[in-house]
């Protein structure tokens, strides 16, 4: 009886070791193809790294190993759809994609949905076809935040606000919502009335332009919205030319509300010139496009619509904020 208990013991013994040798359950590996529309903002970069970063960090555990396909449209909605239909004959498994367009990228989706290829917009939503998911943030609650704060801010102040509205590209759904939202809390606070509203179609060329024709044909300006601060030297620079690039307690300084908090916003708030913003979370988004596309590739039941918020931020507290890519030296633009 004491043999045949330790002939078991040992067999057990040997079936531990052998399994703890074992090779381990075989990798996953899962083509996706990354579709830039440009690559000129330091942000992009940052989502792609980020998310190839934290999918590495995951790999010993989920066993899923991506190969990412990378191409870039430089600015050009038909060479975006060119680049993702290449990506559709590489018969790749998924499909990321930040639209030129919001407009025209309905027809890449249409044609990844015919390969039977799911198709993430990341960013920019699409407003002319239904994607497999959407990773993001919420552009309209990250304007009405500002938008909120920079209310308070005039109204502590005791400033009646004259503002100049720098809007963003409006074939891109971020800049019209946060357009909307700022449109919103002026009728709904009456903390300032807008002046001017400067399309800039995302161009730093507008943003300086536009920005000091606004100034001068609006002399009492006294506050902005900045739908970008990613451009936000060439604002600097059309402050300068009239005399008001100063900071908050100086009599010349403009109250500024500016979005993102890019490399270029953050050295403006650290200094005193942007007042208040919310910032547009470069980690936490690309870990949340990750997530989605494990649970995709999984079979796991997944969110259709993926959007974090962000946080706002101050020349008080800007410094002190965590995972936030626009303090790293690696991203300055």
């Amino acid at each position: 009886m004491k043999k045949k208990i330790l002939v078991t013991l040992l067999l057990v013994v040997v079936l531990s070791m052998l399994a703890a040798f074992a090779p381990a359950g075989e990798e996953k590996t899962v083509k996706v193809c990354v579709s830039w529309n440009e690559k000129v903002h330091s942000l992009i970069q940052a989502w792609q790294d980020y998310m190839e970063m934290y999918a590495k960090e995951l790999e010993p555990t989920t066993g899923i190993k991506y190969e990412w396909i990378v191409n870039v449209a430089n600015g050009d909605a038909n060479l975006q759809n060119n680049n993702i239909q290449d990506c559709i004959n590489q018969k790749v498994d998924y499909i990321v994609a930040r639209a030129q367009d919001s407009g025209t990228i309905g027809a890449s989706i249409k044609a990844a949905e015919e390969a039977g290829i799911p198709f993430i917009t990341f960013d920019r939503a699409s407003t002319s076809g239904d994607p497999t998911a959407h990773v993001g943030e919420d552009g309209y609650l990250q304007a009405r935040s500002t938008a909120e704060a920079f209310a308070k801010l005039l109204k502590d102040n005791g400033i009646e606000g004259k503002c100049i509205e720098l809007q963003g590209d409006l074939l891109d759904n971020t800049a019209v919502l946060r357009h909307k939202a700022w449109a919103e809390v002026e009728k709904e606070l009456g903390a300032w009335t807008t002046v001017a509203e400067v399309p800039t179609e995302w161009k730093p060329e507008k943003f300086y332009q536009g920005a000091l024709n606004a100034l001068q044909a609006n002399p009492d300006a006294n506050c902005m919205y900045v739908a970008s601060d990613f451009a936000f030297s060439s604002v600097e620079n059309a402050l300068s030319a009239v005399d008001k690039d100063a900071p908050t307690g100086d009599p010349k300084h403009i109250w500024i509300a500016a979005d993102d908090i890019n490399p270029m916003g953050y050295e403006a708030m650290v200094n005193g010139i942007i007042d208040v913003g919310t910032t547009w979370e470069a980690y936490s988004v690309s870990v949340l496009l990750v997530d989605t596309l494990n649970k995709m590739v999984n079979g796991e039941p997944y969110e259709k619509v993926n959007l974090i918020s962000g946080r706002l931020a101050t020349p008080e507290n800007v410094q002190t904020l965590e995972y936030l890519y626009s303090t790293d030296p690696k991203y300055a633009d």
